[in-house]
Formats: C-alpha cells, sequence, structure tokens
C-alpha cells in the first residue's frame, strides 16, 4: 500500500513538474512571438496652387496633399491624410499600380488651423497612410510632414449709416479677436484701400452707393486685406445692410473662392419697413431704398442667389416680441429688423434677446456666435449650394400714409392720424435732431402718458435704427389721433424735420404690386392696387403713387378703376432706382377715416439696346466721315491731273 502511495505521488510531482515546463515554454513563445512589421516609409509633401512644395501657409489657403512612396506599388492603393491629434480625414487620393506618389485635389485648407478642442495651433503634424486595413503589413506605408499654419484674417462689414467705428470691439488691440489670436480689418478703416457708403449722420441728404457699388468697395478692401496678410481666403462679419452687401460680393464680384464663410448680424434679408421714415425725407438714398421689402423680395432676393460654396450663418435679435412695442417690423424683431427679415434667405439662424444697435459692442454675441464660427475646425465647412429661388413673400406689414413736415425753433407743429378699427397701432418717429417733444392725444382727446411698460416707448440715438423715437396701443380706439411735436431749448434754430407713420395690425389692408420691378427707361409699368375691408374690396377709395425719381424729383400718378383692382401705368425715363409709395384713402361704411401706404421700390436699368445703338450711330459716323474724307481727296487728285493736264 505505502509503495502504491508512493508511486502516485510520484506521479502526480513528475506531472506537475510537466504542466509546469509546458506553461514556460508558452510564455516564452509569447514572449518571442515577432512584433508587427512597421509601415514602410513614405514621404507627404504640401503643394501650393503652382504647384511648389511648402511648410507654411494661412488658414483657408488652396493647397495639395502628396504622398510617394519608395517603390512603384504593385496594387491600388488609397492614402488617407489626417492630423496626427484628429482622426478625422482632411483629403485623400489613389497610388495606382506601377506608380509611387499620388495628389489630392486642390482645395481650401479651411479650419486647419484649429483642433479639436477649438484651440489655436501654430504648427500641425499631418500624416499620410494606407487606407485599407485589409492590407499585410508589408504592404503598408505611413508618413508624416509639419506645416506651420497662421490664422486666415476676418473682415468686418458695417451697415447702414455707419462704418469702421463700429467694429472697435472686435479690431482694437484688446478687443475681441485678439483675444482669439485673430487679425481684424473693418472696411473703411485705412488698412486697406476700400471704404463704403452706405450714409453719412452729419450729410444725410447726401447720396450713399448702391449695393453694388458697396460691393465694390468692399471687393477693392478684400484684395487689399489678401495683399497685406499673404492670405487668400478672409471671414466676413457683416452687421444689417453690411449682409446684403457681402451677399453681391460672393454672387457678383468674388472670382476664386476667397471667403471661407458669411456671419451676419441681424441682415434684413427680407428688408425693414423703418426705412421708409428716412427714405421720405430724402436721406441715405438709394441705400434706404434698397432696404424696402418689396425691392429685396422682388428684385434683389431673385437676382442674388449664388453662395459659390460659401456657408451662410444668421444671427437674429428677438427682444421684441408683442407687435405694439415693434414700431415698424413684425415681430419676434431687434427693432429695425425682424427675425422672418434676417431668415429670408436660407441658412442656419440663432435668436438672441439683443438690439439691432448693440449687436457690433456684444461680448456676448462674439462668444456664443461668432467666435464659434471663426474657430471652426477642417471638415466643419460645408459647400454650400445654391439655394431656391425665394418663395412668394407674404403680406406686407401695413402702414398708415407717412407724414412728413418740418417744427421751426420754438414752434410746434400738430399731426393728426386716423385710426380704423385695429387691435394693434405702433408709431415710428424720425426726428433729425433727436430734440423734439411729443405729446399724444388719443381719439378721445385726452393726453396719454406714455411709458415703457405700457405702451413700449423707447428713444433711439444710433441713425442705423431708421428712427428715434416708438411706441404703440393694444387695441387703440378708432379716429383721429393727434400727435403734438414740439421744439425744445436742444432744437437748432433752423428747426427741425420730422417724418411719422404707423403700422396697423387689423381693419383694412391696402395690397400693391407691379407686373415688373426691373425695367429699362420708358418701358411702361402698370401698377394694381387695392383697398379691402374684410377681404372684400372697399368701394370709393382713392388710390395714387408718389413717385420720387433719382434727380430727386417727384412725380404723382392716379389709379383708374380696374374691376375690384384699381390701376396705373407708369413709363420710367431715367436709370437708377426709384421710390414709389402707393397711398390709398376711404372711409368705413360707419364713416371711420381709413389711410393706408405701400412701400414699393423699382429699378430702372439702362437698356442694352441703347449702348448698342450708341456705338452703332457711332460707327455709321465713323464710316461717313472717313467716306467723305477719301472721296474729297480723290476728287483733289482728279482736279490736279485735270490742270496738269
Amino acid at each position: 500500500m505505502n509503495r502504491r502511495r508512493s508511486l502516485q505521488l510520484l506521479s502526480l510531482f513528475f506531472g506537475f513538474i510537466a504542466a509546469a515546463s509546458i506553461l514556460t515554454l508558452q510564455g516564452e513563445a509569447q514572449r518571442k512571438k515577432p512584433e508587427p512589421t512597421p509601415a514602410n516609409p513614405a514621404t507627404v509633401e504640401v503643394l501650393n496652387r503652382q504647384p511648389a512644395k511648402i511648410d507654411s501657409l494661412t488658414d483657408g489657403d488652396s493647397v495639395k496633399l502628396k504622398v510617394a512612396l519608395n517603390q512603384p506599388a504593385n496594387l491600388a492603393y488609397v492614402a488617407s491624410f489626417k492630423f496626427a491629434d484628429d482622426e478625422r480625414q482632411i483629403g485623400k487620393c489613389i497610388i495606382k499600380p506601377g506608380k509611387q506618389e499620388c495628389e489630392t485635389e486642390l482645395a481650401p485648407a479651411l479650419g486647419w488651423h484649429w483642433s479639436k478642442d477649438g484651440k489655436a495651433q501654430a504648427e500641425r503634424e499631418i500624416r499620410a497612410e494606407s487606407a485599407d486595413p485589409g492590407l499585410p503589413d508589408t504592404m503598408k506605408f505611413s508618413g508624416m510632414t509639419k506645416l506651420r499654419i497662421s490664422a486666415r484674417p476676418v473682415v468686418l462689414v458695417h451697415g447702414l449709416a455707419s462704418n469702421a467705428a463700429t467694429w472697435a470691439s472686435y479690431t482694437k488691440p484688446d478687443g475681441y479677436l485678439a483675444s482669439m489670436g485673430l487679425r481684424g480689418f473693418a472696411v473703411g478703416d485705412g488698412q486697406a484701400e476700400g471704404a463704403m457708403s452706405t450714409g453719412d449722420p452729419a450729410q444725410p441728404l447726401k447720396q450713399t452707393n448702391t449695393i453694388a457699388q458697396n460691393a465694390e468697395e468692399l471687393a477693392r478692401y478684400i484684395a487689399g486685406v489678401k495683399r497685406a496678410t499673404g492670405a487668400q481666403t478672409v471671414d466676413l462679419v457683416a452687421h444689417s445692410m453690411g449682409g446684403l452687401i457681402s451677399r453681391y460680393y460672393i454672387d457678383r464680384l468674388m472670382k476664386d473662392r476667397d471667403v471661407g464663410q458669411l456671419i451676419m448680424l441681424g441682415a434684413p434679408n427680407g428688408g425693414s419697413g423703418c426705412a421708409s421714415l428716412p427714405a421720405s425725407l430724402g436721406f441715405y438714398l438709394p441705400a434706404t431704398l434698397e432696404l424696402r421689402s418689396s425691392y429685396l423680395a422682388e428684385v434683389f432676393n431673385r437676382q442674388i442667389t449664388r453662395r459659390r460654396g460659401v456657408p451662410f450663418y444668421l444671427l437674429a435679435g428677438n427682444p421684441i416680441i408683442e407687435s405694439f412695442k415693434a414700431p415698424c417690423t413684425a415681430t419676434p424683431s431687434d427693432l429695425v429688423v425682424s427675425r422672418a427679415s434676417a431668415a429670408a434667405v436660407a441658412a442656419p439662424i440663432v435668436e438672441a434677446p439683443l438690439l439691432h444697435t448693440d449687436m457690433t459692442g456684444s461680448e456676448q454675441i462674439f462668444k456664443s456666435f461668432v467666435a464659434p464660427h471663426l474657430r471652426q475646425q477642417a471638415g466643419e465647412f460645408p459647400a454650400e449650394s445654391d439655394p431656391p429661388l425665394p418663395a412668394e413673400t407674404s403680406a406686407p406689414e401695413q402702414f398708415t400714409r407717412v407724414v412728413t413736415g418740418h417744427v421751426d425753433f420754438g414752434s410746434s407743429r400738430e399731426v393728426v392720424v386716423n385710426l380704423d378699427q385695429l387691435t394693434v397701432a405702433s408709431f415710428a418717429l424720425y426726428d433729425t435732431t433727436r430734440t423734439l417733444a411729443l405729446t399724444v392725444h388719443g381719439a378721445n382727446g385726452n393726453v396719454i402718458n406714455l411709458t415703457p411698460d405700457a405702451n413700449g416707448l423707447i428713444r433711439v440715438n444710433d441713425p442705423a435704427a431708421l428712427f428715434t423715437l416708438g411706441y404703440g396701443f393694444d387695441n387703440p380706439k378708432a379716429g383721429a389721433w393727434k400727435i403734438v411735436l414740439q421744439a425744445t431749448p436742444q432744437t437748432p434754430g433752423k428747426g427741425a424735420d420730422y417724418a411719422l407713420v404707423a403700422k396697423v395690425v387689423g381693419g383694412a389692408a391696402l395690397r400693391a404690386r407691379a407686373d415688373r420691378m426691373v425695367a429699362k427707361p420708358d418701358q411702361p409699368i402698370t401698377l394694381s392696387a387695392s383697398m379691402e375691408l374684410a377681404g372684400r374690396p372697399l368701394a370709393g377709395a382713392l388710390i395714387q403713387a408718389r413717385i420720387r425719381r433719382p434727380d430727386g424729383g417727384a412725380e404723382e400718378v392716379n389709379f383708374t378703376d380696374s374691376g375690384n383692382e384699381k390701376r396705373a401705368v407708369w413709363i420710367p425715363k431715367e436709370p437708377g432706382i426709384h421710390a414709389v409709395d402707393v397711398i390709398a384713402r376711404g372711409s368705413t361704411p360707419d364713416g371711420l377715416q381709413i389711410e393706408r401706404s405701400d412701400f414699393l421700390a423699382f429699378e430702372i436699368q439702362p437698356g442694352p439696346a441703347r449702348g448698342q445703338w450708341s456705338l452703332a450711330l457711332l460707327t455709321v459716323a465713323g464710316i461717313t466721315l472717313i467716306t467723305v474724307i477719301i472721296f474729297w481727296i480723290m476728287n483733289r487728285r482728279g482736279a490736279r491731273r485735270r490742270d496738269d493736264s
């Protein structure tokens, strides 16, 4: 028994030794397992347009990425390019069988200055490697190169009655852009050639440039910024009308893509009803006419549609929600531009509780909206496609007649505005001196004490606001409202000009349209209009159009009956933008006086036929003159021969 137990123990001992030996051998085999074969080395280069190898660029420059193997490929290889600290692909190309290299297509290096965590990177490492994970290790390749990258410049585009100074918070040495390491250029600041003319508050009657002319100045300025910085691409940040100017530049004047993105703050893409006030006084023309909703909807937005691959981003202010607190726009509104107007072009939109005139100085807007777009990374710049033509516009805002006049120093003027049965009436006053005192008498004759809470009373000092004082009422009493404008000790000796209008909701509605908004001289335009009450034409309404020509002259056109609509025919004689105010007057069956206005703007373009006829006449005149000279010379020679004989 003892012997058997001894044999069992001995057997267990040797079995343990054998098992330990096997485990030891397996461990050694695992430790001695061959390492993966390193990828074959490859050469990586960044090429410019020429193409030449470069080791530095400015974010947004157009480049190609190139990879070269140390021997020809046996198969087709896909080469993928990435930043060393980011797995997102920034380019790819195919190395064909029998070839050693390949290049990506020429493309802008947008966002290369910013890492995936949004931090600026002065230097990036670009890697190229085989993109097919199924390749044997012996066939894989990898290479890298380092590249210095500068941030692309930011061009700031101001709006109506403004200038480069509005962007001081962005451009000062310790300003918003400097905090990101970016360099800012405000159009008209002298850092590059080019200055827009959108209206000078010190000379409001001085003519402005058109949007097209200001876009040409923007083009000059962008070209100068590119020369000064060596950059091929800039970002545009535009406020108010600057957004329209930037859109025109991108559509009509940009040659190679040199705009990375367009960031618009409160751009009136659908126009602003507030523009009728300064326009009625002849201020900031033709810019205030180009801001009319009819012009934007029927002319500008139907012609300026191309994005050229540039992504757009929109900000709309929405602090004004109640209609009676919005003197001349729909709501929500930033006082001057409604959300609907800002969103009249297709693009991502963000809203913020900010007034129109506060947008360029707001640090909150910069941090929450502008800065995130400026630091977008590679792969976050969608190739923007051109949107379809905008749909038919909805019914326009309804306004009373614009009343204009002058208050002498030490005197007052009384303005009467007739209100019918309305749910809202909100008034906007444009006082050129901002010194007039205002007293409001309701339809019952009582003086109304205006307050910000009850009436949305607001005074605005910035000329870009297009009005200087606003107030309104819910369910105002129908009848004649009297507004007394009184000069104050602060009113200049020459007095003050004013314009006043009321935006109304409810009651009668004026519908005005034209068979064409763009025409040539001597081409008739047919105007149609109807005043409706409760959806039915208002009998006995008188409608006329007051047309202001580019030369400052004015004419009136009366409408005649034509079924449910009244019509008038107008024949333009000179090119340029013409203001057309359609004014209707009538009364309800119970005797309430009604007045409504609609504000149109026509663009009369010089016809090519005129130029062609001029050229033809000059050509005929030239040929005739040459013929006469030839005949004269021949006759002289003939006379000499006769004399010699």
